[in-house]
């Protein structure tokens, strides 16, 4: 992911991926075609810009210098050369393709490069995905295509052979806390909170910040933590909602939580905790409950969530969850 401006010197994190890519122009070895994958939101399409810039930037050197016009025409998506695709609607369909293939024909208007970023490639429809497997068995030396996805798995083997692949990893805890802090100017405290349960994606601890995060995790956690009897299941399942996605970050809190207790309760380290703003109450619980009680805990959140990225029943499955975390014997104690 890249700060303000989207040079090689503005990406967070991914330090390898940018010395190879820096060495392929160097060395005059860049590839006709590039898959770069990895989980959402952690700068793959950031950094395919950043390298159409260098291919084409007068600053062949150190590029790109982000001031130059082909540079400039790149940030505001105006160069002639630099040509993005991206699914309409569910899919890219083979139309796309067939243009990316007739501009092929032809030499770059006016950089040394022509560069196509195909975004989520994995939903190219299969006539697609054929006509751009003739597009790389045919390749040019002007022309160089980036496939960017999350689901390499859902690409054809025959374009995958054919591509370079550059995998991105997560990002590291401490580079997500440099961007939000610098981006955003948020205190060490949030974003370190944010960071840590971004799991490695800057769009994720980006996505958090704007959905009122903290306050839905600290609502979560008093929910939870204030149960007394079967009774108060169902007022505190009503905070997971209907939607999928919404049911699945909550779970995600909930592990997180439990987590950190069994962490603060093996340890007695606060600087390992992701929810750091809630030491007391995990100070509190981590000498109330046990060792087994926890990892059972953890394993109740995990399994309801496996069960919901199955489809299971969302209700059915977190009712079976709480009576896991909470038995009769316990809550009512």
């Amino acid at each position: 992911m890249h700060a303000g401006d989207s040079s090689f010197h503005g990406i967070y994190g991914h330090e390898n991926k940018v010395a190879l890519l820096r060495a392929a122009i160097r060395n005059n070895r860049v590839s006709h075609a590039y898959l770069f994958y990895g989980m959402s939101g952690v700068g793959k399409k950031a950094i395919a810009v950043v390298f159409a810039k260098a291919l084409n930037c007068v600053d062949e050197e150190n590029g790109p210098c982000d001031r130059c016009p082909s540079c400039l025409k790149i940030e505001r998506r105006s160069h002639p050369d630099v040509v993005g695709i991206s699914p309409e609607g569910q899919f890219i369909r083979i139309k796309e393709i067939r243009e990316l293939q007739n501009h092929m024909v032809f030499r770059p208007l006016e950089g040394r490069k022509r560069i196509f970023i195909v975004d989520e490639a994995d939903r190219m429809n299969s006539a697609a995905a054929n006509a751009l497997l003739k597009t790389l068995e045919e390749p040019s030396a002007a022309n160089v295509l980036i496939l960017v996805t999350s689901r390499p798995h859902g690409l054809p083997m025959t374009i995958l052979s054919r591509c370079q692949q550059v995998r991105f990893d997560p990002l590291p805890v401490d580079v997500i806390v440099s961007f939000l802090k610098e981006r955003f100017t948020m205190d060490e405290g949030p974003a370190r909170l944010l960071a840590a349960s971004s799991g490695g994606s800057i769009g994720r601890a980006m996505e958090l910040k704007e959905d009122s995060y903290i306050e839905l995790k600290n609502n979560l956690i008093d929910g939870i933590s204030n149960i007394r009897a079967p009774r108060d299941f169902s007022g505190f399942l009503k905070n997971f909602g209907n939607d999928r996605e919404s049911v699945l970050a909550r779970l995600d809190i909930l592990n997180t939580w439990f987590r950190d207790i069994l962490v603060y309760k093996e340890t007695g380290e606060s600087d390992r905790l992701i929810h750091q703003d809630r030491i007391e109450k995990i100070r509190s619980l981590s000498e109330e409950m046990t060792g087994p009680g926890l990892i059972e805990s953890m394993a109740a959140v995990s399994q309801a969530r496996t069960a919901i990225e199955r489809n299971a029943n969302k209700q059915l499955t977190l009712e079976m969850m709480m009576f896991r975390l909470f038995p009769a014997k316990q809550v009512q104690a």
